[in-house]
């Protein structure tokens, strides 16, 4: 095995930290923010249709598959720290078998997804209540986006392993292939063809494969050039193999696995009632909702590039044992974190009325978007703590806490929820919402101390 070094010397300077959080968060942030471009063009593409219907529909079909693909988005977060440490301990065998374990699990749940496929969406659609069109528009757009399953939780697979190896640029690669086809394909079909929503589930499924097979091809190259075990071709397989499944390494896979799975639920879960909550006061506050959402999920997914570098940063640090590069990682990506939260609530204060008039061309819905839009401007500075926490225990696989942070925050936003939004309305929701946010935070950092004590 030849290995490989710690992604950089343990207490290296501020200023090498600060490079290397960089090279990390510029392709990584490209990366994310073009993933709510989907939905945003999803969103944009359908808004422009005569009936607010369509956007509701988009969103409570994508809705769905938050439950499905981001419930099993374990894929990715486990496969990121597991790789990110066996990158900081040098172990190339394993770091081969990080990706190889997920990959077979991304394929048989995928397969389970699609066998399952018709008492999940009777169960969802019995779930969330709308008008009679949005959740026909909804039902059409899940018979067809279901069929990408296995394609999806390889590319989370894929995706966590590509950050966790720390090829960040080769990561956006990827995804700006899947995004950018998932765009041209929406305005093919949805506007140049004319199939409506079943378009735009149509571009999702086939942009999802198109990444995989890429995703994969490189992978395999990766594979082949560095070679694992050389100790002798026949019994470095057999080695490998043994390794792949070593009793131990599935147990805390499955172990991590499911800690982020319970995490991920209790999340969705939130966002889910608050989409509910949102569509029984009726089709234009859930449309307006569902344009926040994305405002939102920019937000977030430009965020999350600076906790997915402290993920990756901090994982090696772990694998490495270093405590001193463990702070430098945590320090230094945190510090510019809250720098970028702060621009990007200027720029919702500034810009937002002008971005929701991208959304859509109903003035009913824009009005109302524009009305709650200042909860979408404080959400940036509330909302960077939990995501650069939620990076730091992925990193050094701490799930457990994340898993108990997790629900104690949903215990504390439903009952929110339940006393708000009858007193205030769709304001009442909002703060509900920041509020699970904000608690977020607090609960993982009780935890923070202790998890930088284990580092010895």
């Amino acid at each position: 095995m030849t290995d490989m070094p710690v992604s950089n010397p343990p207490g290296a300077p501020t200023g090498g930290w600060t490079a290397r959080v960089w090279r990390l968060v510029i392709p990584i942030v490209l990366s994310n923010l073009s993933t709510p471009l989907i939905g945003a063009v999803d969103t944009a593409v359908v808004g422009h249709l005569p009936d607010p219907a369509y956007i509701g529909g988009v969103a409570l079909g994508a809705l769905i598959f938050s439950f499905l693909y981001w419930g099993f988005g374990f894929l990715r977060m486990g496969t990121t720290g597991f790789a990110a440490q066996a990158y900081g301990a040098g172990d190339r065998t394993e770091l081969q078998a990080t990706l190889l374990r997920p990959l077979i699990l991304a394929a048989a749940l995928g397969a389970l997804l699609i066998l399952l496929q018709m008492p999940i969406r009777v169960v969802a659609l019995s779930l969330l209540t709308a008008s009679d069109e949005v959740e026909a528009l909804a039902h059409a757009y899940y018979d067809v986006r279901i069929w990408s399953a296995p394609a999806a939780l390889a590319n989370y697979a894929l995706l966590g392993w590509l950050l966790g190896t720390q090829r960040a640029r080769t990561a956006l690669i990827v995804q700006l292939v899947l995004n950018g086809a998932n765009a041209a394909l929406d305005l093919l079909f949805v506007i140049g063809l004319g199939w409506g929503i079943v378009g735009v589930a149509l571009a999702s499924v086939l942009a999802e494969y198109g990444a995989a097979v890429l995703g994969l091809a490189i992978a395999f190259r990766i594979f082949i050039r560095t070679g694992g075990d050389r100790s002798g071709r026949q019994g470095g397989a057999r080695r490998e193999q043994a390794r792949l499944w070593r009793r131990e390494r599935l147990v805390a896979l499955f172990r991590v696995n499911g800690d982020i799975f319970v995490r991920t639920i209790c999340l969705i879960f939130a966002f889910g009632y608050f989409t509910a909550q949102g569509a029984r006061m009726g089709d234009v506050p859930l449309a307006a909702n569902a344009i926040l959402m994305h405002l939102q999920q920019f937000a977030a997914y430009g965020l999350d590039g600076f906790a997915h570098a402290v993920e990756i940063l901090a994982g090696g640090a772990v694998g490495a044992r270093s405590r001193d590069a463990f702070r430098a990682a945590v320090r230094t990506s945190t510090v510019w974190a809250l720098g970028a939260a702060a621009a990007m609530a200027g720029i919702y204060a500034l810009l937002g009325p002008s971005i929701i008039g991208l959304f859509t061309g109903i003035d009913e819905v824009r009005r109302v978007a524009i009305l709650y839009l200042p909860w979408l401007v404080l959400s940036p500075v509330v909302s960077v703590w939990s995501f650069q926490l939620d990076g730091i225990f992925i990193g050094a696989t701490r799930t457990a806490e994340m898993r108990n942070a997790m629900i104690f925050s949903l215990a504390v936003f439903l009952p929110a929820c339940w006393i708000l939004v009858p007193l205030l309305d769709n304001h009442g929701l909002w703060l509900a919402f920041t509020l699970f946010m904000l608690v977020r935070a607090m609960s993982l950092g009780a935890f923070y101390s202790r998890l930088e004590r284990s580092l010895g």
